[in-house]
């Protein structure tokens, strides 16, 4: 089941919110709370539901080993079960292997040696990926003895929450069961309930209007690369434009959805994205993206690999393994590889580019609006140039596509550019650059959230939400817009990740 289909919006929402501020009210709450993991569930199994016994499976083995880590400490309070812990991560990755990358290392193998093993096509359960991280996060801190006494039913409605359990954002669980542990958070309050709307219909009308209006021509672009049709330099940099904003559009449309939906049940949820196409450089702009993925990254990867903590060549080496395995993390293709290997790349150049401009005596923080509109320019191209990676299907797809960009094909059109979109892209750049964001516009908030939150710039427009005639209209025609488009094809772009 997807946020913008009929099924969720009129039907399942509402049912699964009455039925459990209803328990919770009447002071129900392990059982509001056990509803809200059977409807989490059914919204789960909803596209497949075999896949079920996947989930189930991978939360009852975590928690088993999560509690015995729990209680694994020598006399001095020193962890205890280093190979337990071991175990519980080698389960973890060793699912997640199985089901999105036994194919991949299969064909490879069969490429390298000749050899014609056959392995069945295994289709990727949804979210995977996202409830994988979640819960190793789980692990190394049960190991750490950071969690006690968690019950099966609130970790199991800690994996499968149903606001972030497909897509994300990648919650913690010291974020999320606090919450659940109030009182207040069974009753509805009428402020929650209106900010979780504005998000979900704003987030509604990124996907539906933005990201799904671009899809088609995307689609076209891409596919006539992969069949070897020479694109020209114009259709080609207006395709590769149209998929940057189709994924920033499709998945932070997704993420503040979640964040709306988890709202109106009384949670708040970590925000995923903080207006990363106003990053005036490619470190900036991580620290803007999925920033969920990339806290996990930092903190479950990058530190205990030794950070930055052993020199600058050692420092380089972490930060290339883990954007490599950040691009991994996100197909089974040797394109994502290498698209997370570009950033790798982009990032260590971008550290000793402010390195060498702070030993000049430069000051970073204090720019110009045309040093900056450089500076998001050019963030924005090389991140438009990378994902012809990400989105191609082929390696040789790709190919054909960047040589379009880079004029090695002509400039003249190959093909005839009537099906561009490009009122929703000059839409789409103007939303990215010159609106405020969701949590800016909705909460006020002019800051990052996060771990190493820090000051946002005022947007050039700076549009402020209310409560009032004149916002509930405008958002009520959004609504009705976005149902009017819910039939069109459409899926998330990080449905099956």
């Amino acid at each position: 089941m997807i946020f913008n289909s009929y099924e969720f919006i009129l039907a399942f929402l509402p049912v699964t919110a009455l039925v459990f501020f209803f328990l919770g009210r009447r002071g129900f709450h392990e059982s509001a709370m056990l509803w809200l993991v059977v409807a989490s569930l059914f919204f789960y199994g909803w596209w497949e539901p075999r896949y079920l016994l996947v989930l189930f499976a991978s939360i009852s083995v975590n928690y088993f080993i999560g509690t015995s880590l729990q209680k694994s400490f020598d006399q001095k309070g020193t962890p205890a079960n280093k190979p337990l812990l071991i175990l519980g991560i080698t389960f973890n990755l060793g699912l997640l292997g199985y089901y999105k990358y036994a194919n991949f290392f299969i064909d490879n193998l069969n490429n390298l040696s000749g050899t014609t093993f056959v392995l069945e096509t295994i289709v990727l359960p949804l979210a995977i990926s996202f409830f994988t991280f979640q819960q190793i996060a789980f692990l190394c801190d049960s190991y750490k003895g950071l969690i006690k006494d968690l019950s099966l039913l609130h970790y199991t409605l800690f994996v499968t929450f149903f606001p972030q359990l497909i897509a994300g954002p990648i919650v913690h669980h010291s974020f999320v069961l606090p919450q659940f542990a109030k009182a207040e958070t069974f009753s509805p309050k009428a402020r929650n309930i209106i900010i979780g709307l504005a998000f979900f219909l704003l987030g509604l009308f990124k996907k539906v209007i933005i990201a799904d209006g671009l899809s088609a021509h995307v689609d076209l672009i891409f596919g006539n690369a992969e069949r070897g049709i020479e694109l020209g330099i114009i259709n080609s940099w207006v395709g590769a434009y149209a998929f940057t904003l189709q994924l920033y559009f499709d998945f932070s449309g997704y993420s503040d959805m979640a964040i709306g939906l988890g709202r109106m049940f009384g949670i708040k949820l970590p925000n995923n994205f903080c207006s990363p196409y106003k990053a005036t450089n490619i470190t900036d702009f991580w620290r803007r993206w999925h920033m969920t993925l990339t806290t996990f990254l930092r903190d479950y990867l990058y530190i205990p690999l030794g950070g930055n903590r052993k020199g600058p060549v050692r420092r380089d080496t972490n930060m290339m393994i883990v954007l490599l395995l950040s691009g991994f993390w996100h197909g089974a293709s040797w394109n994502f590889v290498i698209w997370g290997g570009m950033h790798g790349v982009f990032l260590i150049i971008n550290r000793y580019w402010r390195m060498f401009r702070t030993s000049l005596g430069h000051d970073l923080e204090t720019t110009t609006f045309a040093g900056r509109a450089v500076g998001i320019g050019m963030t924005v191209t090389c991140w438009a140039v990378s994902l012809v990676l990400f989105r191609a299907e082929t390696f040789d797809g790709a190919m054909v596509l960047l040589s379009s960009m880079f004029g090695l094909d002509g400039i003249a059109h190959k093909a005839s550019l009537r099906n561009a979109p490009l009122v929703i892209i000059l839409l789409g750049f103007f939303v990215a650059w010159c609106l405020p964001n969701l949590h800016q516009l909705i909460e006020g908030s002019q800051r990052c959230c996060g771990k190493g939150a820090y000051q946002l710039r005022r947007a050039l427009i700076p549009v402020t939400w209310s409560p009032n005639r004149a916002w509930a209209t405008a958002l009520a025609g959004v609504f009705i817009l976005c149902l009017m488009l819910l039939d069109r094809p459409s899926e998330f772009l990080y449905y099956q990740f």
